[in-house]
């Protein structure tokens, strides 16, 4: 039985969960998903939130089921499903980087909006925080401290502060202004497209054997955090549309918050946000970077990832692993959109969750209606995702869907091109 009571308190744990969600999720997707659903983009994020719940309560029991932390490839081993989870790593590392580079291009857009350089300062400075990070991981501090906690509380102060003062307007009008009001389907087809904005909770899996009492505070937390978020997110759709409306959500996507902060609080406003989303941006960058890092040392280790990706520095780091994910975070965030981007990293990630909630169901591990609702929802979901991209962003789709067959058919082949079997190293 897993006792820890020196690792990570519930609040140290909740404030890691809420930090991964928020730390890049709402700065990022506000502006897709609204361009998605018009005036019910709050019940986009109700909606992928019931299922980001329905993961998490999957996720959290199969951790307590198995008394140990890993995630999806971690509990697809337990059940013999090997190749099965091989590829669903590669599906869930490419996510992972996806997800990289929509924080680097977030934040390269906010900070350029405020200083207003050039077309060409976002795309560099999204290159330049990946660099930083990846330097910064390389040196082994990469792991997040007591800082975070009091990060995440202010960003949550902003958020709530700044949709608080759009809903103190109570301007319903202004929630369609120059956008269509499709319905109830263009919600959740938008739910599916914001998805990634709800990944985070998932990396506290990872950090199972450092949470204390995990059997008892794991649940909890996540579906704490999970809630919390939801409702901030709600929150946040409202307010900012009826602050700023639709339209100008849509039109200035990539910074709708700064634009918003501008006309709350007039230049104040807009530096505040900026700081906000370029600290949440970054905190995120940092976070998802340490934990897909060691996960594709911990595959690699299984002889799933060439053998050079199985490989620590002498600060204890898997240098090659960072240096790679961060690399190719780093290049999508050059050349890519904010919703192909947005839009592929949800598909991978409602594919993963969707598995791990089918997991849970089949291991009888909680609730089946929950476990069951998780899969059935999520699988849905991710076929509404591919619908709309097929529609809106076909070439995304193409680009995502090679990679998701190189990882479920094109792996094996791949692997016996290349050396994957290496000493259990961990110096």
């Amino acid at each position: 039985m897993t006792t820890n009571d020196t690792g990570l308190s519930f609040n140290g744990a909740w404030s890691m969960a809420v930090g991964g969600m928020i730390g890049g999720g709402i700065f990022s997707t506000l502006g897709v998903v609204v361009g998605i659903s018009g005036p019910l983009a709050w019940l986009s994020f109700l909606a992928a939130g019931l299922i980001a719940l329905a993961s998490g309560y999957s996720y959290a029991k199969l951790a307590i089921h198995y008394d140990e932390g890993g995630g999806a490839f971690t509990y697809l081993r337990k059940i013999q499903a090997n190749q099965f989870a091989a590829s669903l790593s590669w599906v869930l590392i490419i996510g992972y980087v996806l997800t990289n580079a929509v924080y680097a291009f977030t934040f390269g857009q906010y900070l350029g909006h405020l200083v207003d350089l050039g077309s060409w300062f976002p795309r560099a400075t999204a290159v330049g925080i990946m660099a930083l990070f990846i330097g910064l991981n390389l040196r082994g501090v990469g792991e997040a401290g007591r800082i975070e906690i009091i990060l995440v509380w202010i960003k949550l102060i902003v958020l709530v502060g700044l949709a608080s003062w759009g809903l103190a307007k109570w301007d319903v009008p202004m929630m369609s202004q120059g956008v269509t009001d499709t319905g109830i389907s263009a919600a959740l087809f938008g739910a599916a497209s914001v998805f990634m904005a709800y990944e985070g909770f998932q990396l506290l899996s990872y950090d199972y054997n450092d949470i204390q009492a995990a059997k008892k505070n794991l649940l909890r937390v996540m579906l704490s955090a999970i809630a919390i978020v939801s409702l901030v997110y709600m929150m946040v759709a409202i307010g900012t549309t009826m602050l700023i409306g639709a339209d100008q959500v849509v039109l200035h996507k990539e910074v709708a918050l700064a634009i918003a902060g501008q006309k709350a609080l007039g230049t104040t406003g807009l530096v505040i946000v900026t700081i906000a989303a370029a600290f949440s941006t970054g905190s995120a960058i940092n976070a998802t970077l340490f934990a897909t890092a060691r996960l594709a040392y911990k595959v690699a280790a299984e002889g799933e990832l060439p053998a050079n990706l199985h490989q620590k520095n002498q600060s204890g780091v898997p240098n090659r692993s960072v240096i790679w994910l961060g690399v190719a975070a780093a290049i999508l965030a050059a050349i890519g959109t904010l919703t192909t981007l947005v839009e592929a990293a949800s598909l991978a990630f409602l594919f993963t969750f969707t598995i791990v909630c089918g997991l849970a169901f089949h291991q009888k591990t909680g609730l089946r209606i929950i476990t069951g609702f998780g899969a059935l929802a999520g699988g849905a979901a991710a076929i509404a995702l591919i619908v709309e991209m097929y529609r809106s962003n076909f070439v995304a789709l193409v680009f995502l869907g090679v990679l998701v067959l190189i990882a479920i058919f094109g792996r094996p082949r791949l692997l016996k091109l290349v050396k994957t079997e290496n000493p259990r190293d961990d110096a």
